[in-house]
């Protein structure tokens, strides 16, 4: 970020403006004439948190693409089919034992242990053909897409919130200021923000891992000059499997996430495969902080069109992109990991 604001100054003015106004919006009181533009302020607030818990969620996803795209070079375009399958096991697991927050490990391990097997039999035997990787990796998400529709359906299904999270809570975060002075504070499931404070504990702590810690320091030095790195006795291979098992167990516990306050459905993995590749694209490839951003202002967008503009919200996800790739095609936090 340090060095996005060097090199833009400009850029870095006008989006500390543009924050320090959504900062404005959400926490002071909106006068009557505001009101009459925007609607009331209530509607505003709620999409503006939809739209940052839907970018936790993105996030969650985005990042283990991003380790598994960004920075291994492995085009894994099987990664939403990842997400399905761990939504549609969180669910079965959570419907058996009652355990919300255990379906995490459940899901967790067993979406990794899928994704050693990708590494092991799919990618390891591809390294550097990204052609090749594409092709295999969307057969095989057809091909998975069709098993889960064969098992499970074409039904929605929803995993249910644990009672100590279900229902509202107030927010420090004034909605409206009724007649009689009276302040009514904003109320958020409750779900949603103990998912969001999760989506960033993960993400803080995957980037002091990568940044921080020998592992990362192993996969920065494997991506950047993997035959040095191997001549000097590390087994290579095994540290990336272990990443791109990481990286699909994060996939499989969005999965859970993206069940839980919204619904899981065919069609659901190949939404969260492009949602995947637009974060990674506007916050750049290989960056942790950049995936964080990304998904912030990609769930942002989605939110405020839906409901300022409903007719035209898929078409500003898209044009964000095309603006990165026009002016920074690096992405904005592209370069830092």
């Amino acid at each position: 970020m340090g060095e996005f604001m060097q090199r833009h100054p400009a850029w870095s003015v006008v989006l500390t403006f543009l924050a320090a106004v959504l900062l404005w919006a959400i926490f002071a009181p909106w006068p009557d004439g505001l009101e009459e533009v925007f609607g009331r302020k209530r509607i505003f607030l709620n999409a503006v948190f939809s739209g940052v818990t839907l970018g936790g969620l993105y996030f969650l996803v985005a990042s283990g693409f991003t380790l598994i795209f960004g920075l291994m070079r492995n085009v894994n375009l099987a990664h939403g089919s990842l997400y399905l399958i761990g939504g549609y096991l969180g669910f079965e697991f959570s419907e058996a034992t009652g355990l919300w927050l255990l379906s995490f490990v459940f899901v967790f391990i067993v979406v990794g242990l899928i994704g050693v097997v990708l590494q092991y039999v799919v990618f390891r035997r591809m390294e550097g053909e990204d052609l090749r990787q594409t092709l295999v990796t969307i057969g095989l998400s057809i091909v998975f897409a069709d098993i889960l529709l064969w098992i499970w359906g074409g039904q929605s299904y929803t995993i249910l919130t644990p009672d100590w999270l279900s229902g509202p809570t107030k927010l420090p975060v004034i909605s409206s200021i009724k007649s009689n002075g009276e302040v009514v504070y904003l109320s958020y499931p409750a779900v949603r923000i103990a998912i969001l404070a999760a989506a960033i504990v993960i993400g803080v702590l995957m980037w002091l891992a990568l940044n921080r810690t020998r592992i990362g320091m192993l996969i920065r030095a494997g991506v950047d000059d993997r035959e040095m790195l191997a001549a000097s006795g590390v087994r290579i291979q095994f540290v990336f499997v272990a990443v791109f098992a990481f990286g699909a167990g994060l996939a499989g516990i969005g999965g859970i996430v993206g069940g839980t306050f919204q619904s899981l459905s065919p069609g659901e993995d190949v939404r969260f495969l492009l949602a995947s590749l637009v974060v990674v694209i506007v916050g750049g490839m290989g960056s942790i902080p950049g995936a964080a951003l990304g998904a912030l202002v990609i769930g942002l967008a989605e939110q405020l069109g839906s409901v300022y503009a409903p007719t035209y919200s898929v078409v500003f996800t898209f044009l964000i992109m095309a603006v990165v790739l026009a002016f920074r095609p690096q992405g904005l936090l592209g370069g830092g990991r």
